[in-house]
């Protein structure tokens, strides 16, 4: 798997302009994020929330618990809402759905091997009053996506994605594929469940 020279996309043409557009919405979504992220769009009565966990529908089990501990620290970071215990001390109450976690062969080597993958994350969320029992907010289809490599050859180590993982150029030479495309993975999934709780409470933010 290391005579990774040429690498070739896979991803067939019906897909390229889906991917496209998902690229693009990821692009305005990050512009929106600088704009929504102080939660200027929430009522301002609202003081409290508190975070359901989402259901999990992906066949990836404990994604819920991750993506719960970096939705909560997304809402604490902003300093806008305080974050409750329980649902009976709260003003608003956040809940949702991880729908769907999709993993596409981007590249491979010269003899069909996959050299890079794209995972997306996608989830439903919506926000209640607690006080009325009233759906404030709700939005299908919000996600993130990222690339990653899994074979050394192909890993970009000047990427501010690699720049921000505990390795050296030196150790991704010496890593077993099986090992480099998992840790790989699993920092891509990582950086993924961070980007979705932003990209959800954007839209929450923003949302009214």
């Amino acid at each position: 798997m290391k005579n990774v020279r040429m690498p070739r996309r896979t991803v067939p043409d019906w897909l390229i302009l889906p991917l496209g557009f998902a690229a693009l919405l990821a692009t305005i979504a990050g512009c929106g994020y600088h704009f929504g992220a102080e939660g200027s769009g929430l009522p301002s009565q609202a003081k409290t929330i508190y975070v359901e966990r989402f259901t999990n529908r992906s066949r990836f089990t404990g994604t819920e618990d991750r993506f719960d501990r970096y939705m909560k620290d997304e809402i604490v970071r902003h300093q806008r809402l305080e974050l409750v215990d329980e649902r009976g001390q709260a003003d608003l109450v956040l809940s949702g759905e991880l729908v769907n976690i999709t993993k596409l062969a981007l590249a491979t080597n010269s003899v069909g091997e996959p050299t890079e993958y794209t995972e997306t994350l996608s989830a439903n969320a919506q926000l209640t009053d607690q006080h009325t029992k009233q759906v404030i907010w709700r939005s299908t289809g919000i996600f993130a996506t990222n690339t990653y490599a899994i074979v050394s050859t192909a890993v970009v180590t000047t990427s501010p994605i690699f720049l921000q993982q505990n390795l050296r150029s030196q150790d991704i030479a010496n890593l077993p594929d099986v090992q480099l495309a998992k840790t790989q993975s699993d920092f891509s999934q990582q950086q993924n469940l961070e980007n979705l709780a932003q990209n959800v409470y954007v839209s929450m933010s923003e949302g009214f």
